[in-house]
């Protein structure tokens, strides 16, 4: 029959014409995606289709395998004591054991070495000497004494005054000693071996307060600034002096060993002096 015949051969050639009109309509398409590509600046070359059946996508087993964001490490907090009882400021102050003993040899030695004054202002002389028989490291003591002494802060704001370190003839003496030999050395003074003294021309430190501090301050070393001051103070003729009001900074010369309220604890002479 020949109708079924010419149906077959219009039906292969509707199929044929559908065919070629989509191949042409896709080719036609082509140059307008490569327009608007160069129209945005990206480079062709790179640039590559992703097919649709492989767009990225995350299922409940790969979002649990994300790993967490690490939280940033808490900086070490330089006063806090390890195995040992010690912090790092401690060992930075010239604190070598935990301990501290009631008394030692009783011979002051003096700390080897001398720096420069770094200022400009009138030089006063600092020799610097520690008890024999404590455990102390000597030239880390007068590098935290000398540090303390010519601090922006201190004495010496504004140029004022100036401190060398020497091993000969001197000043004024910065002595760290046992609580014995603290009260030896300010008697008549009454130190009862737990304060600190500046009189005939030496700041007397007692060590059990250079170790352990006191309950009046949070911070070791700011009562270390303190205690340096203060007695030092005493040798440039300066007199004790009371809180000034509730909340305010204590002056140095205040006996912050003692008792530091209604004041704020303060080691500095001048505390908002800058460099």
């Amino acid at each position: 029959m020949r109708i079924p015949v010419l149906v077959a051969v219009v039906l292969a050639c509707f199929a044929a014409g559908i065919g070629a009109g989509a191949l042409t309509h896709q080719e036609d398409a082509a140059p307008s995606v490569v327009d608007d590509l160069a129209g945005t600046g990206l480079d062709l070359m790179t640039v590559s289709p992703t097919p649709l059946g492989d767009a990225p996508s995350s299922s409940p087993e790969d979002e649990g395998e994300k790993k967490p964001r690490k939280k940033k490490d808490k900086e070490p907090d330089p006063e806090e004591p390890d195995e040992t009882g010690l912090s790092p400021a401690d060992r930075e102050a010239g604190i070598l054991e935990a301990g501290t003993p009631r008394s030692a040899s009783g011979e002051l030695l003096r700390v080897p070495g001398e720096s420069e004054a770094p200022g400009s202002g009138e030089l006063v002389r600092v020799r610097v000497e520690v008890e024999d028989g404590l455990p102390v490291d000597g030239l880390r003591f007068a590098e935290t004494v000398m540090t303390i002494l010519n601090d922006p802060r201190g004495w010496g704001a504004e140029g004022t005054l100036t401190f060398a370190r020497v091993e000969g003839e001197a000043d004024m003496r910065v002595v760290l000693a046992s609580p014995a030999k603290v009260d030896e050395l300010c008697a008549p003074l009454r130190t009862e071996g737990e304060y600190s003294c500046g009189r005939e021309g030496h700041a007397a430190l007692n060590f059990t307060r250079w170790v352990e501090g006191t309950e009046e301050f949070t911070s070791r070393t700011q009562y270390r600034q303190y205690v340096v001051n203060h007695e030092v103070g005493h040798l440039l003729g300066k007199q004790h002096v009371s809180c000034p009001g509730a909340g305010e900074l204590a002056p140095v010369m205040q006996q912050q060993s003692v008792r530091v309220a209604p004041c704020e604890p303060n080691g500095w002479p001048f505390p908002d002096a800058e460099d």
